[in-house]
C-alpha cells in the first residue's frame, strides 16, 4: 500500500481524518488528536490517542495538528493567474533580450507587476505576492512586494523598470517607472557587489572540483558589476551591455582564462569602491515617495474587481 507524504516520525502530533477501529473494540472519532507510535510492516502507523487507545491508519488518512487546524480554516485562495491577466500595470522583458545579450537560442524571459484590487486584503485569504504564470517564462509581483523589493536594491526588479522592452504598461504603470529614481540608491553597491562576491566563492569551488564553473553564470555576475559601475557614476541604470557585448559573449562562451575572469572581476569591485564614494546617489532610497504612491494606488483600486 503506497503512502503518501514524508514518513511520520515517532512523536509526532497526528489528526486521524477519517474514523478507524481501535484496539480496544471500540472508534477513534474523526478528528481525534494523538502521537504517532509506530509503523506496521504495511506501511500504516500505529497512532496513540490521548487516553491511551491505539489505532491504525494510513498516511493520507492523517494530517500533521497545525497543519489540519489551517486546513480547517482555509478559505479558497484569489486566482493568481487571472489577477495577472486582469491588472498587470506593467511588464517588461529581461534576461539576455534585454541586456543586449540575446542569440537565436535566448529564451523570452517576461516580469511584470500586478496590483490586487484593494477589496481582496480584506479577506483571511490574502492576494499572492507574486505569480509565475500564466505563460511560460512570465513572472509578475504584485505591486506592494515590487515595491518593497525595488526598494532594497534587488537587482532583477530595478531592471524590470529600466528594461527598454516594455510589453504593457497602463496610466499606473507609467507612473510606476516615473518613480525610477526614487527606487535608486547607494544600497545597490550592497546589493550588486555583495551578490557577486557570494556566488563566486561558489564558482570557485565549482572550478576546483569540476575544472570550469557555468560560464553563462559567470557571464551574467560580471555584466551587474558592470551595471551597478554605471549605476554609482551616473546615477541611472543601463540594462543595455553595449560595448561589452562580445566580450560578455566570449566569456559565455568559455573563451576567456579564469585568470583573466579573475582580474576583470576584481578590477571592477574596485572601481565600484572608488564610485561609491564619489556616487551622487543618496544614501537610502526616496521611501516615503513611494509609500505615497502606493497608498494612491490602493485609493484608486478600490472597487476594481
Amino acid at each position: 500500500m503506497s503512502v503518501r507524504g514524508p514518513q511520520l516520525p515517532v512523536g509526532t502530533q497526528v489528526v486521524i481524518r477519517v474514523a478507524a477501529p481501535d484496539d480496544q473494540g471500540g472508534t477513534a472519532q474523526r478528528g481525534a488528536t494523538g502521537r504517532v507510535a509506530g509503523v506496521s510492516p504495511d506501511g500504516r502507523y500505529t497512532v496513540r490517542l490521548a487516553d491511551g487507545r491505539e489505532t491504525l491508519a494510513r498516511r493520507d488518512e492523517l494530517s500533521l495538528r497545525t497543519a489540519y487546524q489551517d486546513e480547517a480554516i482555509e478559505l479558497d485562495q484569489p486566482d493568481g493567474d487571472r489577477l495577472v491577466l486582469a491588472h498587470t500595470i506593467y511588464a517588461a522583458v529581461v534576461g539576455s533580450r534585454a541586456f543586449g545579450l540575446d542569440t537565436d537560442a535566448s529564451d523570452t524571459d517576461t516580469r511584470g507587476v500586478y496590483v490586487a484590487p484593494t477589496e481582496s486584503f480584506w479577506s483571511l485569504a490574502k492576494p499572492p505576492t507574486h505569480v509565475d504564470g500564466p505563460v511560460p517564462e512570465w513572472f509578475s509581483w504584485e505591486v506592494e512586494r515590487f515595491c518593497e523589493l525595488a526598494l532594497k536594491a534587488n537587482p532583477n526588479l530595478l531592471e524590470v523598470l529600466h528594461s527598454p522592452l516594455v510589453v504593457r504598461q497602463t496610466a499606473l504603470g507609467e507612473e510606476l517607472v516615473g518613480l525610477r529614481e526614487a527606487f535608486l540608491s547607494q544600497l545597490a553597491y550592497q546589493t550588486y557587489s555583495g551578490y557577486v562576491l557570494s556566488q563566486f566563492k561558489k564558482l570557485e569551488a565549482d572550478f576546483r572540483r569540476d575544472g570550469a564553473p557555468k560560464w553563462k553564470h559567470v557571464m551574467h555576475l560580471i555584466r551587474l558589476l558592470l551595471a551597478a559601475r554605471g549605476l554609482l557614476l551616473e546615477a541611472r541604470l543601463v540594462v543595455d551591455v553595449g560595448p561589452d557585448r562580445e566580450r560578455l559573449l566570449a566569456l559565455k562562451r568559455g573563451e576567456l582564462p579564469w585568470d583573466e575572469v579573475e582580474r576583470w572581476r576584481l578590477g571592477l569591485h574596485e572601481e565600484l569602491d572608488n564610485a561609491l564614494r564619489r556616487t551622487v546617489l543618496p544614501a537610502t532610497p526616496d521611501v516615503a515617495r513611494v509609500d505615497a504612491w502606493l497608498r494612491s494606488v490602493r485609493r484608486r483600486s478600490i472597487g476594481d474587481t
